[in-house]
């Protein structure tokens, strides 16, 4: 029987090589949404800030759903087809509250994976239950220059 250990593994428990987490490449300055905000108002937050969706936190900073463009597109449905009144909606009616998270001391490797496994384009950071930050594919990306080549 042999005993290999990978060299990369040794030094990493000798601390040569640092570990990269998601709290090294996340954003953490956000747009953020209540569940009690208008619709309306939200639509106007992404057209102007041209971004894609933004999460949706209570008032103790905790995550509870995320609004997307694609969410936002219900409200022309609703206004069209349901003849629902305008300015009626709120975020809570629209977001998505199945929220896939990582945490901020996550392996940027593995949320890689969770990357190529999925079509998200971003993940909300957590830390103790509250929302710390957003990870995205590009973030990601920045984090595979630091990562060391290992040969084996």
């Amino acid at each position: 029987m042999i005993n290999f250990t990978p060299k990369f593994k040794k030094e990493l428990e000798r601390g040569a090589i640092q570990q990269e987490t998601v709290a090294d490449y996340m954003t953490t300055k956000l747009i953020s949404f209540t569940p009690d905000q208008d619709i309306r108002e939200v639509i106007d937050v992404i057209i102007s800030n041209k971004i894609s969706g933004a999460p949706v936190v209570n008032k103790d900073k905790e995550l509870v759903g995320i609004i997307s463009e694609k969410d936002c597109l219900r409200v022309i449905l609703d206004d069209v087809y349901h003849n629902l009144p305008p300015n009626e909606g709120h975020v809570s009616n629209y977001m998505s509250d199945k929220v896939i998270t990582v945490e901020d001391t996550m392996d940027v490797v593995e949320v890689a994976n969770l990357f190529l496994n999925s079509n998200f384009r971003r993940y909300p950071v957590v830390s103790n239950g509250k929302m710390v930050g957003l990870v995205s594919r590009r973030d990601i990306l920045r984090a595979s220059k630091a990562i060391k080549k290992t040969s084996w």
